[in-house]
């Protein structure tokens, strides 16, 4: 018999529609329901794409005789943390504060006024892992809410004075200089694995805001550059020749779980996909090494076919898990690639180094063995014929692999990693000169303005044709970049003043009056208590993408008093920015903006003419990470962002007016003088 999930949309709260657990969803109803009935919650975190949630659900959740012990004693409340990023942050901070570490599944338990008194992740059916068995902690958490229900509360209080969000008081405000960001890489150079790459240890998590931040820095006159390229580049080629890698059918999986890149966790998320494309495509402007031009072709390429609903919106993810096994749709036997490969298997099987015995679990994990020089070297061939080869290979595998049971797509669409995944589609537009990822980015732009935002307010969640949960700060921060992104590669004025929009409202109802801004809004529902949380975490904080996009937006000319206010939030996170700088790595983009120095450029002139078209080519050549661009035809109309207005044509031609600090020079009608003179200012 179904439970009370049956009514929900979220796919992974339909997963568990139907367990004998009496499941609710978050709602005043279950809440209602503990506190007349003065019962603990059980409640339990995941999201659809989770393995272990899976295997939890399977060995507890569709257990008759755990399900009784749940039903009894508790009230059981299920939340897909994709929708409710808020309640799993305040949660997740107490389940790191109690146990130390934290992670998907989620279970705690809480009082009937929402305090935690024991926390954790999986739980198996019996003792095994040094971790008790499921069954046990719920008798002995039923039996502590009974007997000793002082303790109880003494630790929901304790557990909830310590993830209260600190007051940050205005104070001296620490100026934040290029010798600052010095120091902040020197940070990020001693602590990078010059070994195996990227940052951390097992199980290791691709860092693509951090490599973001060293591309950015690279282009600056900083007497690290060798040695950032060098840390930027080795990480890159770290990750995409490695198992989590995808050859076959482009993309990233969520991490390795070996120091190596070698094993994959498979499942694959939007966020990962959208931040790891754009630090390849970074990658290829600033080295011109083709194979990241590669890399993020093949990841879009990915999404544009099996991420991507038929109106434009992105889904969230694809499962780790086929026929219930992780891994199986990604991973080959020797005979299976023999068999496809056919004469060409002898080539592949030196480029992979297939074996017999496989490299996982009897099974082959495909990643590089032979670089292309060894390759091309040991068959006699040229890189171009080489990568012709292996395309080839990789095709007819992909054509192979469709005919497998695909694992599970969790197709709900999100504000925060759409926002992430069209700021991708737009940049790469611009940059590659690819008008199918353009127009990708703008059917994207107008599915979320006008499938989301509705009822005048911004939305979280959209699935099935229903938006669901108000929109939280990295919603709205995401998304105003975004549109700022996309701004800049299709100069439709209803872009920027949607960002605009956005930045008013979010300014409105999220400020924090002691220091930026909460992460939720100003009309949220009333939870334990109002989260704010600055650092990132696989996506990016909703602070420190709210400081990037007050930064960009003043870089307009509209509303220079929000870069007083970023100014202020970048000030208040300085010292952790500097110590921690892989947690703060969206920080550090959003400082290496504010520290410039900062290139404002307008073009005047007819899109339809030749002279636009060979400014802005050669303007979109070369990386410039410090830098807006308006466009405009002439005469700007009235509602223009300030950057445009009172901008003549030059001698009747299509006009650059290239400003720093709004402070422009000679207006040029050539693209070799506009060159020159972004050359000329000062990168350092």
């Amino acid at each position: 018999m179904p439970n009370h999930l049956v009514s929900e949309n979220s796919l992974y709260l339909l997963q568990h529609a139907n367990n004998p657990v009496n499941w609710y969803p978050w709602g005043e109803e279950a809440l209602t329901k503990a506190r007349t009935e003065n019962k603990p919650i059980f409640l339990s975190i995941g999201y659809a794409a989770c393995h272990w949630c899976h295997v939890m659900e399977h060995e507890s959740f569709e257990d008759p005789e755990t399900a009784a012990l749940m039903n009894e004693n508790f009230i059981n409340i299920k939340v897909d943390r994709e929708e409710r990023p808020d309640i799993d942050g305040i949660y997740m901070q107490a389940t790191v504060a109690m146990t130390g570490s934290g992670g998907w599944p989620m279970s705690v338990f809480l009082t009937p006024d929402l305090k935690p008194y024991f926390a954790g992740t999986y739980f198996p059916p019996v003792r095994r892992y040094n971790m008790p068995a499921f069954k046990e902690v719920l008798r002995n958490l039923s039996r502590a809410w009974q007997e000793d229900i002082q303790e109880v509360e003494r630790i929901g209080n304790q557990v909830v004075e310590h993830i209260r969000p600190p007051i940050h008081k205005p104070g001296n405000r620490n100026e934040i200089t290029s010798e600052s960001l010095e120091a902040a890489i020197k940070n990020l150079l001693d602590s990078y694995d010059w070994g195996y790459g990227g940052w951390g240890s097992a199980p290791k998590f691709p860092q693509p805001m951090t490599i973001e931040f060293l591309l950015r820095r690279s282009t600056t006159d900083t007497t690290q550059r060798d040695q950032i390229l060098k840390a930027a580049t080795h990480a890159l080629n770290a990750m995409s020749r490695g198992g989590m890698y995808d050859v076959v059918g482009g993309g990233f999986s969520r991490y390795s779980v070996d120091n190596f890149w070698r094993t994959p966790h498979f499942e694959k998320m939007t966020y990962d996909n959208a931040q790891l494309a754009l630090a390849y495509l970074h990658g290829y402007m600033v080295t011109g090494n083709t194979d990241y031009r590669r890399v993020c072709e093949e990841t879009l390429d990915f999404v544009m076919r099996e991420l991507t609903h038929s109106e434009g919106g992105f889904f969230s993810s694809l499962d780790a898990d086929s026929e219930g096994e992780e891994g199986k749709f990604y991973v080959w036997t020797q005979d299976e690639l023999e068999g496809v490969l056919g004469s060409e298997f002898e080539f592949f099987k030196a480029a992979y180094g297939i074996t017999p015995s496989g490299n996982w679990e009897s099974k082959t994990i495909l990643q590089r063995a032979l670089d292309d020089s060894t390759l091309s070297a040991r068959f006699k061939m040229e890189p171009e014929e080489l990568w012709q080869k292996l395309s080839k290979c990789h095709s007819r595998l992909l054509e192979a692999r469709s005919s497998r049971i695909r694992p599970a797509t969790d197709d709900k669409v999100l504000v925060m990693w759409n926002s992430l995944m069209l700021k991708t589609f737009a940049e790469a537009g611009r940059y590659l000169y690819r008008q199918d990822y353009l127009q990708v980015a703008i059917r994207n732009a107008r599915f979320l303005l006008n499938k989301l935002y509705v009822n005048d307010r911004l939305h979280r969640s959209w699935r099935e044709g229903q938006a669901k949960h108000n929109a939280y700060l990295e919603d709205y921060a995401g998304l105003i970049l975004a549109l700022l992104s996309l701004y800049q590669s299709d100069p439709n004025k209803e872009w920027y003043h949607s960002a605009l929009k956005l930045a008013d409202e979010m300014v409105e109802h999220f400020v924090d009056p002691n220091g930026g801004f909460f992460d939720t809004r100003d009309d949220h529902e009333t939870l334990l208590v109002r989260p704010k949380d600055i650092q990132d975490n696989a996506t990016p904080s909703g602070n420190a993408l709210a400081a990037t996009a007050l930064l960009e937006l003043a870089a307009y000319g509209d509303r220079t008093d929000w870069r007083d206010l970023a100014e202020e939030m970048l000030s208040s996170v300085y010292g952790a920015m500097l110590r921690y700088p892989t947690a703060f790595a969206q920080w550090l983009c959003a400082a290496d903006f504010a520290v410039g120095p900062t290139r404002e450029v307008a073009i005047i002139g007819d899109a339809q003419r030749i002279e636009t078209n060979e400014l802005l080519k050669t303007l979109w050549k070369t990386f410039r990470p410090r830098q807006v661009t308006a466009i405009s035809n002439y005469p700007p109309e009235p509602d223009a962002p300030a950057l445009l207005k009172d901008r003549p044509l030059l001698k009747g031609l299509p006009t650059a007016y290239v400003c720093q600090g709004f402070v422009c020079l000679q207006p040029v009608n050539s693209p070799s003088e506009m060159e020159s003179q972004l050359v000329g200012i000062s990168n350092h």
